[in-house]
């Protein structure tokens, strides 16, 4: 008996392994798929699949049978075509991972960056950061205007000024250092049932979608801070808050950590002290 089932283990194993694998799969793009717009399509996709071939299996109508036979194969095309941009995040996340990600910011320039976000805060003006990590921003930096200079308190504060040309858009930031302003960010297309949630926060959430930065947002009509990290909006922090998640981001490498608010506000008070 002993023999007979170390024999069926052996046996199985692969198609343990199999089914665990397709779980692993199936819960990830449940994940990225849900409380997106491609989420309810494939839902109605399936339901109108499904209902089809029921139908026409009960009915045994030969042409309905031989088109859904054959349909399969532009199925694979279409999803693929019409979930580009989740399938760009799940490949983004991959090339993000600790192993592959070299960039960093140092604690001088995050303290500037924090400190100019705050004054920004307090005036109400409306600003948008793009911190580069793995993945490079070149494509979203050429949209913008090329600056390459240190963070400053007054740098900041002039680009976001209402009245300058540069205002409108995002700033990215590599290595401590502005590299580009006024660029344009893809925008997020994830539902959500917040109508506050304007359009600097939506090119907040759809940079870190489809990369692996970090996006920091100033709101112009409350002057909230928020952050935003792998299609994750985290709004309302305070100054010791931000500084002690962009840390928390930063030491576990871009790992996907659980956000506990008790956690971060521990974090923030051992900062500020």
């Amino acid at each position: 008996m002993l023999c007979y089932m170390l024999q069926l283990m052996v046996e199985l194993w692969r198609d343990a392994v199999e089914i665990f694998i397709l779980a692993v799969l199936l819960y990830q793009g449940y994940r990225f798929l849900r409380a997106t717009r491609g989420a309810h399509i494939l839902t109605g996709l399936l339901v109108l699949l499904l209902g089809l071939t029921l139908i026409s299996q009960l009915l045994n109508l030969v042409v309905m049978n031989w088109l859904l036979e054959h349909f399969s194969v532009f199925l694979v095309v279409g999803l693929v075509v019409l979930f580009q941009p989740e399938l760009r995040r799940v490949l983004a996340e991959l090339g993000s991972h600790s192993l592959f990600s070299f960039n960093g910011t140092e604690g001088a320039s995050m303290d500037q960056l924090v400190e100019s976000m705050v004054q920004l805060s307090h005036k109400r003006c409306g600003a948008l950061f793009a911190i580069q990590r793995g993945i490079e921003l070149k494509p979203y930096a050429e949209s913008g205007v090329s600056i390459d200079a240190k963070i400053s308190l007054e740098l900041i504060a002039t680009i976001f000024h209402p009245k300058s040309a540069l205002h409108d858009g995002g700033v990215i930031i590599e290595q401590g250092r502005i590299v580009a302003a006024a660029c344009v960010f893809p925008v997020s297309q994830k539902e959500m049932n917040d109508r506050s949630i304007g359009l600097r926060h939506r090119a907040g959430l759809g940079l870190t979608e489809e990369t692996d930065a970090i996006a920091l947002l100033v709101s112009e009509e409350t002057g909230a801070m928020s952050l935003c990290y792998k299609g994750k909006l985290e709004r309302d922090l305070e100054a010791d808050e931000l500084r002690a998640r962009l840390q928390q981001i930063f030491k576990n490498g871009g790992e996907d950590i659980t956000i506990d608010p008790k956690e971060v506000k521990k974090e923030a008070a051992r900062v500020a002290n």
